[in-house]
């Protein structure tokens, strides 16, 4: 048996809701998926908790600070693209603070978009993640053919 071990990438995506609303950030300037619309996502850090990385990115991406009572995973997605990642989407309706684009470098646009009613351009997964965020833990695998 060999001693290493495969590993992979994991990242939290933050799905921050106003009744059936979500809140939307078209990527700029980043080297990925540059002029396509996702939610405020990022690598978790290592020795940091999901919820805690949800916390962080929002505060970076959105300029507003998540109360974790309030934010709860709700959905796994199992992804390959040009490598291999879980991605963690946690929901949140509170926060303190006022939205901002906190990122101007690395972000063009932040909208308010109705979940029935999304613009063309939202990142594949992420779109398949609101489609499939309600109640409870749901999982999904993505970009895998078989």
């Amino acid at each position: 048996m060999s001693g290493d071990r495969f590993t992979f990438l994991a990242a939290v995506h933050v799905l921050l809701m106003r009744g059936n609303k979500v809140l939307l950030l078209r990527r700029f300037n980043t080297g990925y998926e540059d002029g396509n619309y996702s939610v405020p996502a990022g690598h978790l850090d290592g020795d940091e908790q999901v919820i805690d990385a949800a916390i962080r990115e929002t505060r970076e991406e959105a300029g507003v600070e998540l109360d974790p009572v309030f934010s709860r995973v709700a959905g796994i997605m199992h992804r390959i693209s040009n490598d291999e990642r879980i991605d963690f989407f946690v929901v949140a309706e509170k926060w303190a603070g006022e939205i901002h684009n906190a990122e101007p470098h690395k972000c063009d646009d932040l909208c308010w978009f109705s979940t029935d009613n999304l613009p063309e351009n939202v990142v594949p997964y992420v779109r398949r993640a609101i489609e499939l965020t309600g109640d409870g833990v749901w999982f999904e695998s993505f970009g895998w053919e078989r």
